[in-house]
């Protein structure tokens, strides 16, 4: 690594960047409903898969579905396929009707498998060679060095951190803070790759680091930061910030 290059650091979210789950829930939730008679283009689809990053950023409507169904799993997987189907275009009766139908459907039949995408695990030993603190921060309420152990991930980081650790989640710049004095940098030093632009990119945006989106599908085509579709191209783009 350059040693007139400011960037130090190079911390990840877990969930949808290094590791996913194929096939992915949006694409077989999707699916169902247009086996039930909703119709989808692909903007609809664009625009449930949005909604669903900004759901599950910590949101209020996820704070209050939690709220309310603390007790009730069931129901809460059926208001969140209710608040899906709005998103993806159908009618609040439609919604209404379909919810139930779509929350079993996805209960009894999802099972994915959890990957780490090849250009993951070509880009981490290169980014770990070239002399870059790895770690990595994810909204997950427990530790979960199982899960980078699992995937043969763990090598490659310094630490791990879960939101629930030190009870910040993303986009509340605290978890990135906790992180930047574990590490010992400073925010000007960091870079935070993710693939939520409303957790991760304003998250890590509001701690002062700069923010890279994972968008592989363009999901959000008018992102206001660096965004790679690859991660082959990460080391290229943190060179030069």
């Amino acid at each position: 690594m350059n040693s007139n290059h400011h960037i130090k650091a190079i911390f990840f979210d877990l969930d949808g960047t290094l590791r996913h789950s194929v096939p992915a829930g949006g694409d077989v939730f999707n699916e169902y409903v247009i086996a039930l008679g909703l119709r989808l283009n692909e903007e609809d689809r664009l625009r449930a898969a949005r909604w669903e990053h900004l759901y599950w950023a910590n949101s209020p409507d996820l704070r209050d579905d939690l709220l309310a169904h603390s007790a009730d799993t069931e129901n809460f997987w059926v208001e969140y396929s209710r608040r899906r189907l709005v998103a993806l275009g159908a009618s609040p009766e439609q919604a209404l009707e379909l919810a139930p139908k779509a929350s079993a459907h996805m209960g009894e039949v999802y099972q994915p498998n959890s990957i780490v995408p090849e250009d993951v695990r070509r880009a981490l030993p290169k980014l770990k060679q070239a002399g870059y603190f790895l770690a990595v921060l994810s909204n997950r309420d427990k530790p979960f060095h199982e899960t980078l152990a699992e995937h043969d991930l763990g090598e490659f980081f310094s630490f791990s951190l879960a939101g629930g650790e030190v009870d910040s989640y993303k986009p509340d710049p605290g978890l990135f803070i906790h992180a930047l004095e574990r590490a010992g940098l400073t925010a000007r030093e960091a870079v935070y790759v993710g693939d939520n632009y409303f957790a991760d990119v304003v998250g890590s945006r509001r701690a002062g680091l700069t923010p890279v989106l994972y968008d592989p599908i363009g999901i959000f085509p008018k992102a206001d930061c660096l965004t790679i579709k690859s991660f082959d191209e990460l080391k290229s783009i943190v060179e030069v910030i």
